[in-house]
């Protein structure tokens, strides 16, 4: 399911399988926009989809272990934190994610 739905809610947004290796897929859940991550490993991330520094979509960056690269200016946020690794500075926020039966389903919320 993609699309706007109210915060604090599981959103079912994709089959794993559509999320290929370190790529990621975005939705939009009350009024933000979100991306999920998912590594070579199959650990799967959701953070805010807009990096800290100059707002890009993170969604659009290059996956690496835990963390991706911002494609505007090559800030790193870890997945894990949604800190920016060092030497830049800034944060987005995270969100709780599950793999149930094969679908990502993200905590939007709450």
């Amino acid at each position: 399911m993609d699309g706007t739905v109210l915060m604090a809610e599981w959103v079912d947004v994709c089959a794993l399988a559509e999320i290929p290796e370190r790529g990621a897929r975005r939705f939009a859940a009350g009024g933000v926009e979100i991306g999920v991550f998912r590594t070579a490993g199959d650990k799967v991330f959701a953070i805010d989809n807009a990096c800290p520094h100059k707002r890009g979509p993170l969604s659009e960056g290059i996956v690496h272990d835990t963390g991706v690269t911002c494609p505007l200016h090559s800030l790193v946020v870890d997945l894990q934190t949604g800190e920016a690794r060092s030497p830049d500075t800034g944060c987005v926020r995270t969100y709780l994610v599950e793999v149930r039966k094969g679908r990502v389903c993200v905590k939007a919320g709450g």
